[in-house]
């Protein structure tokens, strides 16, 4: 009369698709962190590092052209005053643009973002001095003298 009851073993496969799953993700982890690594370790701060100097160059590039576009046209008796509009850092960093006979050179801590551009300025401008810091109003100054027109970055 009693029947009798067999069970059957307990299986371990239970376990399985856990233990996969958990497999799994520590894979991606790894692999994300690697990759990570990879990418900060050289190719962001070197893709960084050259958009700097695009920045730079275009900044530059852009400022020479106010500079130029300062100066009056056919007169030797004259004064004006442009304001200028530069970006407050390049690549993180302040930097600082100044007249160097007749070029403007740009001053940035990474030497890879620093960069120069010629200014082409009529024959009757004498002299161009002055420094532009990044973060500061800025504007060019054109003023005669007696021996022609003198261009100051302020």
């Amino acid at each position: 009369m009693g029947a009798t009851v067999t069970r059957e073993p307990v299986a371990d496969r239970a376990m399985t698709p856990v233990v996969g799953k958990a497999m799994e993700a520590t894979l991606v982890v790894l692999y994300v962190g690697l990759v990570t690594a990879a990418l900060y370790g050289g190719a962001v701060p070197e893709y960084r590092s050259s958009a700097g100097a695009e920045v730079a160059e275009r900044t530059l590039a852009d400022a020479a052209t106010d500079v130029e576009r300062a100066v009056p046209p056919e007169t030797r008796a004259a004064t004006a005053r442009v304001e200028v509009d530069l970006p407050p850092t390049i690549a993180g960093s302040a930097y600082r643009i100044r007249a160097d006979g007749g070029r403007l050179r740009l001053d940035h801590p990474d030497p890879g973002v620093a960069a120069t551009a010629p200014l082409v300025l009529p024959d009757r401008v004498d002299d161009v001095s002055g420094t532009w810091e990044s973060g500061e109003e800025t504007s060019v100054r054109v003023e005669s003298t007696d021996g022609g027109l003198e261009v100051h970055l302020e």
